[in-house]
């Protein structure tokens, strides 16, 4: 089989296209045909690590974090999949040198594997995992609740997504408007906005408008009540100005910089939780529950991507990873797959 592989860190050249045997799953593991592979910010910083050239973990490993596929089979042990099951991954290559999703067949625990419901395409599976379930995590960590998604969770919540034109922005705003919430969200300019209002965020605004807080307040005069928060030292002025008491506000990323400084007294006066989400450490029984009620977002038709749908795609093929790594690097907006296998096809 066709894998992709580095064995030092650096830039997206020392990913390689390599030949290896396929491999049998173990107990607990499932074997899969991957079709698409989605890229994330969390593989090529993987790749880069803290310095070039600097050592791994393993002598070399297979990128790629989330992707989907079919099942080709499965280890003693494993009930919830079976052979020719479509399904979705996520965290393939989490502490793993082998399972990857940037290759033809990828050998990983059983836990990271879900069903694909049927009306879902390999698409959609494969721009799940590491986006969907952050932002399913920071939708659910509020100190009033919910604690899991459905249709009704969040209703007559207000939800303020940070960047709403980002892979897990898209997907907060999907989720949360599933869920019931009322959305806003703020994006740095017109072209990210028609992206944020397609994903169906009802209120989308410029982060860089003077009166930015006051449109806020317009809309939620008690303040909003959870906050997914993509850049928290540029915004912890905005979110504390913004925020209701008991509100939460939910960080998955340092984008803008890594030191934030609070007011303590302010925060204290609002009784404001921060809650930092990381999904690696997050732990199985939040992934697999998160796992379910995605699930059941897809069946509604609730996660689409695409352009249309606010989430543009970007493709390259399995020889061409180093492009789709520098892709994600650079910034690009929307999601970047991988074609692995040759039977490529969205579901009908």
């Amino acid at each position: 089989m066709k894998s992709i592989v580095y064995s030092q860190t650096g830039d997206p050249s020392v990913l390689q296209l390599v030949d290896r045997p396929v491999t049998e799953p173990g107990a607990d593991e499932v074997r899969v045909r991957i079709v698409v592979s989605g890229v994330n910010p969390t593989d090529w910083k993987s790749r880069r690590g803290s310095a070039p050239g600097q050592g791994l973990a393993f002598d070399d490993v297979v990128p790629g974090q989330d992707g989907a596929g079919i099942v080709e089979a499965v280890g003693a042990g494993v009930q919830h999949v079976g052979v020719g099951d479509r399904v979705w991954l996520v965290l393939a290559a989490y502490q793993r040198a082998n399972s990857g999703t940037a290759q033809e067949y990828a050998v990983l625990p059983a836990e990271r594997v879900f069903l694909l419901p049927e009306n879902a395409s390999f698409d959609q599976g494969a721009s799940l995992g590491v986006p969907a379930i952050t932002a399913y995590r920071a939708l659910t960590v509020a100190e009033d609740g919910p604690h899991r998604l459905h249709p009704g969770a969040l209703a007559g919540k207000v939800v303020l997504v940070a960047g709403g034109a980002g892979a897990v922005g898209h997907a907060a705003i999907q989720l949360a408007r599933w869920a019931g919430a009322s959305v806003v969200t703020t994006v740095s300019g017109p072209a990210k906005a028609a992206l944020a209002t397609a994903a169906g965020a009802q209120h989308v605004l410029t982060y860089t408008d003077p009166d930015v807080v006051a449109q806020i307040r317009a809309i939620a005069p008690e303040g909003v009540d959870l906050i997914v928060e993509v850049a928290p030292a540029q915004n912890a002025r905005l979110d504390l100005a913004v925020i209701r008491n008991r509100g939460s506000i939910a960080v998955y990323a340092n984008n803008g910089g890594d030191q934030v400084t609070l007011d303590v007294r302010q925060h204290f006066s609002l009784n404001v939780r921060y809650q930092f989400v990381l999904l690696y450490t997050v732990g199985a029984d939040v992934i697999r529950a998160a796992a379910e009620d995605i699930n059941a977002a897809l069946v509604d038709g609730a996660l689409t991507v695409g352009e249309e749908a606010g989430l543009p795609l970007h493709r390259t093929d399995l020889a061409h990873t180093a492009d789709a790594h520098a892709l994600v690097e650079s910034g690009v907006v929307g999601k970047v797959l991988i074609e692995v296998s040759a039977g490529f096809a969205p579901a009908a």
